[in-house]
């Protein structure tokens, strides 16, 4: 009996050897940024969740830079010279000589293509019915120039390019994303197949649907869901407004699981963002990756927050930073213009502005006075600043560190402390005040009858 079509592995191509030149940048196009996360990796992020295989990701242009990015990842194969879509595929043969299992095709500039719809067309792949390819469609507002999938009930009836179609054609809504899934042993074979007879004189990868139809085989089209999942990204507008979408949609998913924005649509997050319900969010903020704000929280407006760890009740900012290491126990509260930087604020305890707190640990229940900064490098090297609970700093004082204030200690405001504290104690770090009576009214009579004597010299 033959292997359960279910139990067959899957493997990805990834095809990412263009070079982008409507980027007009020195990066690789699938390393830009949307929402704090290169653009393969979202895709990447989707496909890991089919445990596949193998990933083979096909590179040409600055293929240094995905190879050193993606190398725990991915195999790679090489486009050069880069003869279109079908072309590439092939490029991955050599990887995947040895797997027999079924095959997604997809896009590195693609990247927000749904674990489900991957899914989708491997089901339909894995169907009684045994297509010999399944393509990914998808029905925009705007047909524009895409491709077309001429299908009937789902079965394709032919694949045409929209300078080549007949008006009855181009009437088709259904258009090609370019994705698609194939059984191993049907991929390759059908692409050396494939020929070069167009205006461009490349190999284009839906020819194959076109040859396994002429062969008298079946094949699928499956639709997505929306005409932005399938969205490729070229250009620094598109990567705007891919950025745009992505944004918006976190919002709204933000919104519906219990999280209060006060003004949605000035709020960023990042692709790990995680918000507990309960969470208010004030305008203007901005999360880098790598935060987790949780239940009862407040983040005050114009606050910047990243690599960070915010827990019950907490208020942060406004116009706040937290860095990476940053960790804010629970009622804990980090105002305005304070800076954290690989530090725990411990429960309850309070640098309430003006201040930066690096490399730290900050005891619960501490007080940290306006202006205090820890002094954590000394231009070679990070040392630690150990506060212990209920300490309190006076205002604009300077902690050198390494150096440790107990618990329940004082330090005076304006002072500049290199040694310890103990626990209970009064450190005060300050020069001896000195006055002199009379000095400066002295002084200004001087320099006043100075000035108008240069002024009547001329």
């Amino acid at each position: 009996m033959g292997r359960d079509m279910s139990e067959r592995p899957i493997a990805a191509i990834i095809l990412a050897a263009g070079k982008g030149t409507r980027m007009n940048s020195s990066r690789h196009k699938v390393l830009h940024e949307v929402a704090g996360r290169p653009m393969i990796e979202h895709l990447l992020a989707s496909v890991d969740r089919l445990e596949p295989h193998t990933l083979v990701t096909i590179v040409g242009e600055y293929r240094e830079q995905l190879e050193e990015r993606l190398a725990q990842r991915c195999v790679f194969g090489v486009q050069d010279p880069q003869l279109g879509t079908g072309h590439a595929v092939q490029q991955a043969e050599d990887a995947l000589a040895d797997f027999d299992g079924d095959v997604l095709v997809l896009y590195g500039d693609v990247p927000f293509v749904k674990t489900q719809t991957m899914r989708a067309m491997i089901d339909r792949l894995r169907a009684d019915d045994a297509p010999a390819a399944v393509v990914l469609g998808f029905e925009p507002d705007d047909p524009l120039r895409y491709g077309r999938v001429v299908s009937q009930q789902g079965q394709i009836i032919k694949m045409v390019e929209y300078k080549d179609a007949s008006e009855d054609e181009r009437a088709c809504t259904m258009c090609n994303s370019g994705l698609l899934a194939a059984r191993s042993e049907d991929l390759f074979a059908l692409l050396s197949r494939v020929k070069n007879e167009n205006a461009q004189a490349e190999y284009y990868l839906p020819d194959i649907v076109n040859i396994a139809i002429a062969d008298g085989r079946n094949c699928a089209v499956v639709s997505c869901d929306s005409a932005e999942e399938v969205a490729g990204i070229n250009s620094r507008a598109e990567l705007a407004a891919a950025e745009a979408q992505w944004q918006e949609t976190a919002r709204e998913d933000a919104m519906a699981n219990g999280v209060t924005l006060r003004a949605p649509e000035t709020v960023f997050f990042s692709y790990d963002t995680q918000l507990a319900p309960d969470v208010v969010v004030e305008p203007n903020v901005v999360f880098g990756p790598g935060v987790t704000v949780a239940s009862g929280a407040l983040i005050r407006a114009f606050s910047h927050l990243e690599g960070a760890r915010v827990d019950e009740g907490v208020e942060v900012g406004p116009y706040a930073r937290l860095r990476p290491g940053a960790v804010l126990e629970a009622n804990s509260k980090v105002g305005n213009f304070v800076e954290i930087k690989k530090t725990t604020l411990g429960e309850g305890a309070k640098a309430n502005h003006l201040s930066y707190l690096g490399d730290a640990t900050v005891g619960a229940g501490a007080n940290i006075g306006a202006g205090t900064i820890t002094c954590n490098y000394d231009g070679y090297f990070k040392h630690q600043t150990k506060i212990g609970p209920r300490a309190f700093i006076g205002s604009n004082s300077a902690l050198i560190a390494p150096v440790n204030i107990g618990a329940d200690a004082i330090v005076a405001a304006g002072s500049a402390v290199s040694r310890d504290v103990n626990d209970g104690d009064l450190r005060m770090v300050r020069a001896d005040q000195l006055v002199k009576p009379g000095w400066a009214d002295r002084f200004h009579d001087a320099m006043k009858k100075k000035k108008a004597a240069a002024k009547k010299n001329g």
